[in-house]
């Protein structure tokens, strides 16, 4: 029985005892760590507390004031447009390159196909291709194709 009493009494005063680390700086710019700081060391701060008291409580950053956030939501807000812009406009170049595709896929199996094509001049005149013109308008078909189609 005694044995428990003296046990509950001193871990009851272990309790008690709060030794904490500190955080101190001396005059030639050495850190220590130590329960406390005589007068030629500056304390920094509390490094650890044993105990739990007297526990610092985490620094919250700086409370910004009502400009500063309207400065940061129309920055961000700013930023959000430039980049679905650059979307958009990715994506118009994108369709166009697909219409393009098509096109020259079209105009290739058109000249692929043979047969005589039908040539309109400036007049309104009706002329028909000739064969070099063809393999001409069929190389520049190819190479819209190699430049659009992926």
């Amino acid at each position: 029985m005694r044995r428990q009493l003296a046990f509950i009494v001193l871990s009851v005063a272990g309790l008690s005892a709060h030794a904490g680390v500190n955080k101190c700086v001396d005059s030639d710019g050495n850190v220590v760590y130590s329960d406390t700081c005589t007068a030629d060391k500056v304390k920094i701060g509390t490094v650890r507390n044993v105990a739990g008291k007297e526990s610092a409580a985490p620094t919250s950053p700086p409370q910004k004031n009502y400009m500063e956030r309207e400065a940061e939501l129309k920055k961000t807000k700013q930023a959000k447009d430039e980049a679905e812009k650059k979307k958009d406009q990715q994506q118009a170049i994108a369709e166009a390159k697909k219409q393009n595709c098509l096109s020259a896929q079209n105009s290739e199996r058109t000249l692929m196909e043979g047969g005589r094509i039908v040539t309109y001049g400036e007049n309104g005149e009706r002329s028909y291709m000739d064969e070099a013109a063809r393999e001409q308008r069929l190389e520049n078909a190819r190479k819209a194709i190699s430049e659009n189609c992926n």
